[in-house]
């Protein structure tokens, strides 16, 4: 009988969960979005138990869709939204305040304090990361300094915190496992990516009790089995892997110096960088790729905050398109931008900038600017923005990376591939399966229950469906880049001002 992988897939804005084939194709999706939830401006929150449900329902909905039962699931990888925590109760198993999602903005103020305490050098070498309310640790104490008890009950050892793959499987498995994996453990400003574990130090500085961790493990190896009454068989838990360290495994960015950019709500950047962790100089991060028996794979990465959620923007906000997949036609219906510029900062400027206080900015309208107009300038800043970070990790490496691997749903954007390969000046690829988060969990459970024997069978599955080159006028590319450093530069000068 042909078994399958089940891979889940966290997400920002919904749950998903796919069914991978031997082959590595997809053979059935599910997918529930979830509600944002804003109570103040800068602030983001996802409600836990939501996040639990709609999960669970896309799990069971895969594979009673396609005809199966629990029996042919083979084994079940996890990919999550990284830096989203939660803090729930041990004994009751309840949330004691929403998920505060990584693209919060309520402790800039926290991490502006521990910068002038002179924090940032030591968080910095023990984490690979700078100081920012995008990782877990702040949102963290924020909880447990603002909810009525969280503290208390915090030092009686009564609560949990984790990243979502935690409290996924603390569902999945009916209370049994408080685990994480090596790559979410990185993103929380709390282990020590050199040691591999949590650092007293770091917990010392936050104030978080060590109680509260989840325990660190692999990125691939079988941790439990699922609990749940949704399947009657027992389908190991067997690879977990943060998000954009899941579409890295899933590119096969296997070597040193290969690089994937993933286009989701946010883009991120990552480059395999081997086995030693190198800081970056060019204000990119350093973090753990994936962990699997003794080898550990670390990654450079540059995180752009607002990628696709501009399109997003442009449907909900403006209301100019009527579904994301219309901006492409909208966007080609002018030559070009016409001296447009939109810098989407509206979460602040992630890499290589880190500016919190920047805000979404669009210069350069005049009377004849139209929605096209703006369109077309939405789609080339999710290029530029690629761009910044490519060249800083081209800085660190201390070489020109030749060819750049691309996942995420905005991939399906011909237009925003030719213009990324253009202000590149490299080869944009585009694989066959552009669902390489889940897919990377997938080969991550895969490998770890033997349903795929090593890499190199990894290998011969991968395929590419499209190679963009640069085709556009060099000098037209380069009066483009110079006048986005431009309206970059205006904007940082409006935050200091």
């Amino acid at each position: 009988m042909e078994k399958f992988i089940l891979a889940l897939d966290q997400g920002t804005t919904s749950s998903r969960a796919i069914l991978f084939n031997k082959k590595g194709a997809i053979v059935s999706v599910a997918q529930k979005e979830f509600k944002q939830i804003f109570p103040r401006p800068g602030w983001v929150e996802h409600d836990p138990m939501e996040i639990w449900s709609s999960q669970a329902s896309v799990a069971a909905q895969v594979v009673t869709q396609s005809g199966l039962s629990g029996n042919d699931v083979a084994a079940m990888g996890i990919t999550n939204q990284r830096e989203t925590c939660v803090v729930w109760n041990k004994n009751t198993g309840k949330p004691v305040y929403n998920a505060i999602v990584w693209q919060d903005k309520r402790t800039l103020e926290y991490c502006e304090a521990l910068k002038e305490e002179g924090k940032e050098k030591i968080i910095r070498e023990k984490t690979g990361l700078v100081i920012d309310s995008y990782f877990s640790a702040t949102k963290v104490k924020w909880i447990l300094e603002n909810v009525d008890g969280a503290r208390e009950m915090a030092a009686k050892g009564e609560l949990a915190m984790g990243t979502i793959d935690s409290w996924l499987i603390w569902n999945f498995t009916k209370r049994q496992l408080h685990i994480t994996d090596v790559t979410n453990a990185s993103r929380t400003m709390l282990y020590n990516i050199h040691t591999l574990g949590w650092d007293n130090e770091l917990l010392e500085i936050f104030d978080i009790p060590e109680s509260m961790l989840p325990e660190v493990k692999d990125s691939s190896e079988v941790y439990g089995y699922l609990e749940t009454a949704m399947f009657s068989a027992k389908i190991p838990i067997a690879g977990i892997a943060g998000d954009q360290m899941a579409a890295l495994f899933g590119q096969l960015c296997l070597e040193k110096g290969m690089v994937k950019n993933t286009y989701g709500t946010g883009c991120f950047m990552l480059m395999n960088i081997g086995e030693k962790p190198v800081l970056s100089e060019n204000n990119l991060l350093t973090s753990v790729a994936w962990k699997i028996g003794d080898e550990v794979k670390y990654a450079l990465e540059g995180s752009i905050f607002v990628g696709g959620a501009v399109v997003q923007w442009l449907r909900d906000g403006l209301g100019v398109i009527k579904r994301s997949e219309d901006v492409e036609k909208l966007a080609e219906s002018i030559e070009s931008t016409e001296g447009v510029y939109f810098v989407p900062s509206f979460a602040g400027l992630g890499a290589p900038h880190w500016n919190q206080k920047a805000k979404g900015t669009i210069f350069g309208l005049t009377r004849g600017s139209t929605d096209a107009h703006i369109a077309r300038a939405s789609l080339e800043a999710i290029a530029y923005q690629s761009m910044d970070i490519m060249k800083s990790m081209e800085a660190d490496a201390g070489l020109k990376i030749s060819e750049l691997r691309v996942d995420g749903g905005a991939t399906v954007n011909n237009l925003l591939m030719q213009f990324q390969s253009d202000v590149l000046n490299t080869t944009t690829v585009r694989p066959e399966i552009t669902e390489t988060t889940a897919l990377g969990a997938a080969y991550l459970a895969g490998l770890a229950v033997g349903f795929w024997k090593n890499i190199e069978e990894l290998i011969d599955i991968w395929k590419e469906e499209r190679k963009f080159e640069p085709q556009e006028n060099r000098e037209k590319i380069e009066t483009g880049i110079k006048g986005w450093y431009k309206a970059v530069n205006a904007v940082e000068y409006w935050t200091r001002n």
